[in-house]
């Protein structure tokens, strides 16, 4: 059965907060308050926190500065995945991946439809890897947010989850490429 070994000591991770979003601003984010407030109920640190126009150039120049930051484990963001003209993330975010994640996409497809039915198939929610770093771009929603980490990442980002996570394996991300971002990990 899954769920978290309590004899493994739990490992917090660095987390980055983007929203995505051309009407929002710290004092109304929702959706980025939603995930700042689980990731440190969780037991990790909020790294950093932004807020950029629905842009390709605007959301990839932040997720790549993360990305390139020793200092972020993993960004999470929130807003420009749906349909409109202006959702545009995953097309900013996708190109930076060196690996590309489906089960994300897929579980969390399967995960909103049991809560708001077919309406599930309005998101494009994706994510992978880039430089030792995972990204996760979810809906702009507070309930998509809540979802996504409460029903998967609060579980995958918990080294003690078993019977495996993504924390374990963070060090080996890097591997092919000799990088230093993951070197010295001791998860």
């Amino acid at each position: 059965m899954p769920g978290i070994d309590e004899t493994r000591q739990f490992i917090p991770l660095r987390i980055a907060v983007l929203t995505v979003s051309d009407t929002r601003e710290l004092a109304d984010d929702k959706s980025g308050n939603t995930l700042v407030e689980r990731i440190a109920a969780a037991g990790h640190h909020a790294a950093a926190r932004a807020i950029v126009k629905d842009e390709v150039d605007a959301i990839r120049a932040q997720v790549k500065a993360w990305i390139d930051d020793p200092a972020v484990d993993v960004v999470i963001s929130t807003g420009g995945t749906g349909f409109t003209g202006r959702d545009v993330t995953p097309e900013a975010v996708e190109p930076l991946f060196e690996k590309k994640m489906d089960g994300f996409a897929t579980l969390f497809l399967l995960v909103s439809h049991g809560k708001i039915g077919t309406s599930a198939i309005q998101t494009r929610a994706t994510a992978g890897v880039a430089n030792a770093t995972y990204v996760f771009c979810l809906p702009g929603s507070p309930g998509a947010c809540k979802d996504a980490w409460d029903d998967i990442l609060v579980h995958q980002l918990d080294y003690r989850y078993r019977p495996c996570n993504f924390v374990e394996i963070l060090p080996r991300l890097d591997e092919h490429m000799r990088r230093p971002k993951a070197k010295g990990a001791t998860a």
